[in-house]
């Protein structure tokens, strides 16, 4: 059976193991001081079986048919009765019994094997733990072998090693393919919201169009009945004027005869009243009439000709109509043909569109065939403590990543609890000095809340000290103090492995980024002081001191304090604060709640809404703030560059800046003591140089804010 310090090392082995599979990342440092124990463990365990399976360093030989089911008495391995009947075995025949060696050795295996739990798959590998010891000992107890059998077992564990490398280089790909799938779904979404909207687009052209033309075929089909009417209307006119001719001919024609006949009649009756010659006359009259009828047929003749032709000015009046109707009628029948051309068109786009939606959708189909599909959620509500309840609570809000990160703190918070000891990192330099122990820790295992409230008091303890010491050594100082030298150990590692798993919590997660050295204690020591500054202000503000104060007063301390975010910055803040676009400027508000912390056990240390906006609006500020550098120096981020260019940079983007504050973000850049830096104008060009990327980074970790308007001049 195996020893506790042989059970240690499975567990640590299998807690290393699970820790990868679940994404943890462990300092090479650690796995080496891990294996190297383990390497003792198995010398000692070794040199402990080799007493127990050897039997007077001579192996009893056994054939390969001999019966496994012989059962060995429960006899102790170097006791004097064993010895006295090590050589009875010897004696016996062949085919009874099993050779103790052996029978020990699969008793050995057996154990180990019960101790494994191998429902999961992080603990294959460990399975084959037993074996590797079954191995080491056939290695040493047959010494002529034993050169065979180191380079069989060395050819095997460098194939598993090359194996695991591979498999663990695999993995990252797992995260691309998620990552391509949903960039193709956002794209496959995006193309099909957009060729919706053409769609739509064209189709609601395609109803004008077809109701232009319709109206168009409607004014045409009215003009073309106007035109008949008109028409007919000339025809019956025409005949009434025929009708009146006529008429108005025999008319004339009757009144002439009367005239002749009465003139005849007067010449008959009294012939000498008259002076002229009757012959005279009478010949005059007849050329008359020859005249009259020469007249009367020309008129026929013409009534003949031009009985069916139109007046002059009507004729001119339909053509000019005619001609007006014509011309709207071409118009109409370009317009018809580019509405049946741009018809065409669309018909073929949309054929096109047809075919890209057909091969997105094949595209589509084959993609969700061979991709991963989306998390189902909805079923760790049964596995998180607390049930659906907490689980909505928890996922309210959140995105894939960050339900990843919130079921990793509940898996990590479970087997955080399981740990009664932390294997220490060892004392190399990359670990931080307060974690630098050998050997096991022990698991304080205190609550969240817990753990808050003492980073809490460290921070309250350190804003009141003077800050001599560094962050580290100040808090296992404080450790130390709060718990005793001998569990300030236990402690520090208790607290670094809880603040290193809650990444969501506000304290821990700023803890945690200054206690690693990632952010300076500056940013958090400024972004209180800013906090406290807008209290004070809110405080003065409030003249009835009811802890009560109108929107109005809440826009005004923020602009006197801020004097430099935009407005859109400012309403995003009173809106955290509670204000509503329908809410009127004289609306009171009690400031003293923005300040305080969520009550409820479960977001244990963080911020209220308001505070939480300012911590992002700082962070978003000091971003475009480096990036407005980076755009200044007009450099790439592997570019190196020199501390004339960033201190020219800087000044151009912020004028404010004074000298003091100018020299900190150098001094921070380029790593070189104030008093060390050499004065403006006085700086050479091949001097003082850094990377672009390193001095973005190092400024990136510490306080850095803009001090004025960039159109404002520089502080003299």
């Amino acid at each position: 059976m195996a020893s506790p310090k042989s059970r240690c090392s499975s567990f640590a082995t299998t807690s290393r193991t699970h820790m990868r599979t679940s994404g943890w990342t462990i300092d090479d440092s650690f796995l080496t001081e891990t294996k190297n124990t383990q390497n003792r463990k198995l010398s000692q365990k070794r040199k402990t079986l080799s007493c127990q399976f050897s039997s007077g360093d001579q192996l009893s030989p056994w054939p390969t048919y001999t019966s496994g089911q012989t059962i060995l008495h429960n006899r102790k391995p170097c006791s004097y009765d064993y010895r006295k009947r090590a050589g009875s075995w010897l004696k016996q025949p062949l085919g009874i019994t099993k050779p103790r060696y052996l029978e020990r050795l699969e008793n050995y295996l057996r154990k180990e094997l019960l101790l494994l739990d191998l429902s999961t798959d992080s603990t294959q590998e460990l399975r084959l733990q037993p074996y590797r010891e079954i191995f080491e000992f056939f290695i040493e107890d047959f010494k002529t072998y034993k050169p065979l059998l180191s380079s069989i077992k060395n050819a095997y564990e460098v194939m598993l090693a090359h194996q695991r490398e591979k498999i663990r280089a695999l993995e990252p790909l797992k995260a691309k393919l998620v990552t391509v799938n949903e960039d193709c779904n956002e794209r496959i979404l995006a193309m099909r919201a957009e060729e919706r909207y053409e769609i739509s687009m064209l189709k609601r052209e395609k109803m004008n169009l077809l109701k232009l033309i319709d109206k168009k075929n409607e004014e045409k089909i009215s003009l073309q009945s106007e035109v008949s009417k008109l028409r007919k209307n000339l025809a019956e006119e025409y005949l009434r004027y025929l009708s009146e001719r006529d008429a108005r001919k025999i008319l004339t024609a009757d009144l002439n005869e009367l005239r002749y006949q009465r003139e005849d009649m007067s010449l008959a009756q009294s012939p000498g009243i008259w002076g002229e010659d009757p012959v005279k006359l009478t010949l005059a009259l007849k050329m008359a009439r020859q005249d009259l009828t020469r007249t009367q047929m020309e008129l026929n003749t013409m009534k003949a000709n031009f009985g069916d032709v139109v007046p002059r000015r009507d004729f001119e009046m339909q053509e000019k109509t005619n001609k007006e109707l014509q011309e709207q009628l071409d118009s109409l029948r370009g317009d018809y043909e580019e509405v049946c051309k741009e018809h065409e068109i669309l018909l073929q786009l949309h054929m096109t569109t047809l075919r890209e939606r057909d091969q997105f959708h094949s595209e589509l189909q084959e993609i969700q065939r061979t991709s991963t599909p989306r998390p189902d959620w909805s079923k760790c509500e049964d596995v998180v403590a607390g049930g659906p309840d907490r689980w909505q609570m928890l996922a309210e809000g959140k995105n894939s990543d960050q339900l990843v990160d919130v079921l990793l703190e509940e898996i990590g918070e479970g087997l955080l609890r399981e740990k009664d000891f932390f294997p220490a990192l060892g004392y190399g330099e990359d670990i931080p000095p307060l974690l630098r122990f050998d050997g096991l820790v022990e698991n304080k295992k205190p609550s969240k809340k817990d753990v808050v409230n003492l980073l809490k008091d460290a921070w309250k303890l350190r804003l009141v000290e003077e800050q001599k010491e560094k962050f580290p050594d100040f808090f296992f100082s404080f450790l130390e103090h709060r718990f005793g030298p001998g569990e300030a150990m236990a402690w520090a590692y208790t607290i670094f492995e809880n603040i290193k798993l809650f990444r969501s919590n506000e304290v821990m997660s700023q803890f945690y980024a200054v206690l690693m050295g990632k952010r300076s204690e500056s940013v958090y020591i400024k972004q209180k002081e800013t906090v406290a500054q807008l209290l004070k202000e809110m405080t003065n503000a409030d003249s009835q001191n009811e802890g009560l104060i109108t929107m109005e007063n809440l826009s005004t301390v923020l602009k006197s304090t801020f004097p430099f975010k935009k407005e859109e910055k400012i309403q995003e803040l009173m809106e955290a604060g509670g204000w509503h676009p329908n809410s009127s400027n004289a609306d009171l508000i009690n400031y003293p709640s923005l300040f305080i912390e969520v009550p409820t056990s479960d977001e244990e240390g963080q911020s209220m809404p308001f505070v939480q906006k300012l911590w992002e609006q700082y962070v978003d500020e000091k971003d475009e703030y480096l990036q407005e550098l980076k755009q200044e120096l007009g450099l790439e981020l592997r570019d190196e560059v020199t501390l004339p260019k960033v201190r020219e940079a800087l000044m151009n983007i912020d004028p404010g800046l004074d000298k003091q504050t100018l020299n900190g973000y150098l001094s921070r850049a380029f790593q070189v003591p104030r008093t060390e830096l050499p004065e403006e104008g006085e700086e050479k060009e091949d001097g003082i140089v850094v990377q672009l990327k390193i001095a973005l980074e190092r400024l990136q970790m510490t306080d850095i804010r803009r001090m004025g308007s960039r159109e404002q001049e520089p502080a003299s």
